[in-house]
C-alpha cells in the first residue's frame, strides 16, 4: 500500500452522529474505560474461572469453558451499559450480523490460505498428514473458547466501545491509533489483576508483565500492533453490524494460529512444521494482506454508496 492503513482507514471511516460531541478528556476517559474492563474482565475471569473449576472438580473442555464464560459475562454485560455515553458499539441484525461476520472470516481466512499457501510452496512450512477427526474437534472446541474468551469480549470492549468514543471525537487516523494502544496495555494489565485474583483464591500468580510467558515482549507487542490495525480495518470494512466483521476477523486469526502453527501442542489434528526462522514472519505478513482486503471492502462498499446502490 501506499499509504499507513490507519491513515486510509481514517479517510474513509464513517463519523458517527456524536462526532463533535463532549471533551476530548471524556473521550479519552471513556476510551480508556474500555480497555480497563477487558482488562479486568480477563484477569478476573481466567483467575476465578480457574479456581471454580478446579474447586469443582472439572477437567478438559468444561475447564477451559468456565473461565471463557466468566470473561465473556463480566466484559460485554458492563461495557454495553456503558455504551450509552458512546452510541451504538457496531452490532446489529441477524442478517447483518451474520453477513459481516462471515466477511471478517472469510477475509482472514482468505488472507492466511494465500500467505501461509504461498510460504509452503517456497518451502518454509513441512505440511504433515492431518488427522480428521481431531481437527473437526479442535475447531468446534476452539470456536467456543476463543469466542468467550477472546473474540467476543475484546472486540465489543475494544474495536466496539473504545474505538467509539474515540471516533467520537477525532478522525480515524486517531481514533485506530489510539484504539491500538488501548489494546496493547490490556495484556499486561489482566496480569496485574490476575495475580490480585490468584492471592485472593491462594493459587500462584502469573507472571506480570506485557506478554505472555515465553513471549519476546517486543515482537508480541509488534505482532499485536498489526493485529489491531487489521482488526479496526475490519470494524470499518461494513455497516450494519460492523463489529460482527472484527469478531470474525479476530476469531478466525485465532483459529488458524492455533491449528496451524500451535496445532502439535493443541491435538488440533495438524502437524506443520516451519523449516526455517523466517517462517514466523507469514503471521504479520497475512494479518497485512488481510488489512488490506478489508480496506478494498470498504473502498467499494463507498463508492456504491457514492453511486447510489444499497451498501453491501
Amino acid at each position: 500500500m501506499s499509504e499507513p492503513a490507519s491513515r486510509t482507514i481514517a479517510r474513509t471511516a464513517p463519523v458517527p452522529p456524536a462526532a463533535s460531541a463532549g471533551s476530548t478528556g471524556a473521550a479519552l476517559s471513556r476510551a480508556l474505560t474500555g480497555g480497563l474492563v477487558m482488562a479486568v474482565a480477563l484477569g478476573a475471569g481466567t483467575g476465578f474461572g480457574a479456581a471454580l473449576a478446579e474447586a469443582a472438580g472439572l477437567g478438559g473442555l468444561p475447564a477451559r469453558l468456565l473461565p471463557a464464560a466468566l470473561v465473556t459475562a463480566l466484559a460485554v454485560p458492563l461495557v454495553l451499559r456503558l455504551s450509552s455515553r458512546t452510541g451504538p458499539l457496531g452490532f446489529g441484525g441477524v442478517r447483518q450480523s451474520l453477513r459481516a461476520l462471515l466477511t471478517g472470516a472469510g477475509v482472514t481466512a482468505g488472507a492466511a490460505a494465500l500467505v501461509l499457501g504461498a510460504g509452503t510452496a517456497a518451502g518454509m512450512l513441512d505440511w504433515g498428514r492431518p488427522d480428521a477427526a481431531a481437527l473437526v474437534a479442535f475447531l468446534a472446541t476452539n470456536t467456543v473458547v476463543a469466542l468467550l474468551l477472546e473474540a467476543m469480549p475484546e472486540e465489543t470492549t475494544l474495536r466496539g466501545h473504545t474505538w467509539t468514543a474515540l471516533r467520537g471525537r477525532f478522525r480515524g487516523t486517531v481514533a485506530a491509533l489510539g484504539t491500538t494502544v488501548v489494546f496493547l496495555l490490556v495484556p499486561g494489565a489482566s496480569t496485574v489483576v490476575g495475580a490480585g485474583v490468584a492471592w485472593l483464591t491462594g493459587g500462584t500468580p502469573p507472571p506480570v508483565g506485557p506478554a505472555p510467558e515465553g513471549q519476546n515482549p517486543v515482537d508480541y507487542l509488534v505482532l499485536l500492533t498489526v493485529f489491531g490495525l487489521m482488526l479496526v480495518a475490519a470494524r470499518t470494512a461494513v455497516t450494519g453490524a460492523p463489529l460482527w466483521s472484527a469478531i470474525g476477523a479476530h476469531l478466525t486469526f485465532l483459529t488458524v494460529n492455533r491449528a496451524v502453527l500451535e496445532g502439535d501442542a493443541r491435538g488440533a489434528g495438524l502437524g506443520v512444521e516451519p523449516t526455517t526462522p523466517d517462517a514466523v514472519l507469514l503471521v504479520p505478513a497475512y494479518l497485512l494482506v488481510a488489512t488490506a482486503g478489508f480496506l478494498v471492502c470498504r473502498r467499494l462498499r463507498t463508492r456504491s454508496v457514492r453511486d447510489g446502490a444499497q451498501p453491501v
